[in-house]
């Protein structure tokens, strides 16, 4: 089975189609990326993933694989000759797993809360929690780079992949309601890391424009408050 066989179902905004597309980067697969349309979902998506309906699939041949994470393994077993994404001592591993769960299911939510906080006391609220996220972050970084340059060592790995994908949408909250997350003096690690992140070969071509995505945020927050909006009376 060939690399042009690789397709990758998604949307170039989404940090979760990035871990997915760095991946392949890092193992220098050529691969086809389909666009879906904001908004809509195509036949091929709901056909992939008839289960969530969500992007980002990676189609290997005819076998659709489903959920960013899971994806990122799934590329780091099939093509075993690039660099390893995933560490090779079974406690680096579990503990990789870890903290990319926590970034997906409680870090991420919290970052996306700053923007929906309803009122200043809220929106404070939302941006200690990340605060506090990112603190226990420089903790880990410290911890698993063992000095090196990436969570991964000299390269980047799965924990890089699982948290990088998110620097562009970090950028979006600074420029947007004025604060700063990342900071030199509270998390200097995770600074210089995202600088080296964002410059890797594998990453710099698909980290979307902060400009562009702050325009996206923009028409995502319109609708959020059209939807939440109460229905106009007689």
């Amino acid at each position: 089975m060939g690399e042009s066989d690789v397709k990758v179902l998604g949307m170039a905004p989404s940090p979760f189609v990035m871990r997915a597309r760095i991946a392949l980067n890092l193992k220098s697969v050529d691969y086809e990326f389909l666009q879906e349309t904001f908004g809509s979902k195509s036949e091929l998506l709901l056909q992939s993933n008839p289960v969530h309906k969500k992007v980002p699939v990676l189609i290997h041949g005819d076998k659709p694989v489903c959920e960013s994470l899971i994806i990122v393994e799934y590329i780091d077993e099939v093509w075993a000759s690039g660099p390893s994404i995933l560490p090779s001592d079974p406690y680096d591993r579990a503990t990789a797993r870890f903290w990319a769960a926590y970034i997906s299911e409680k870090w991420y939510p919290s970052m996306k809360g700053i923007g929906l906080a309803q009122g200043e006391e809220a929106k404070k609220a939302a941006i200690e929690q990340v605060t506090e996220g990112l603190a226990l972050l420089e903790e880990a970084f410290e911890k698993s780079s063992k000095g090196n340059v990436f969570f991964g060592g000299d390269e980047i790995g799965y924990l890089d992949i699982a948290f990088g994908c998110f620097l562009g949408w970090l950028r979006v909250n600074e420029k947007l309601h004025g604060i700063k997350l990342l900071d030199q003096t509270k998390t200097p690690g995770l600074v210089k890391w995202a600088d080296k992140f964002c410059a890797h070969a594998a990453v710099k071509d698909v980290m979307p424009e902060t400009d562009k995505l702050v325009e996206i945020a923009k028409i995502l927050a319109a609708k959020a408050r059209a939807a939440a909006a109460p229905p106009p009376s007689n």
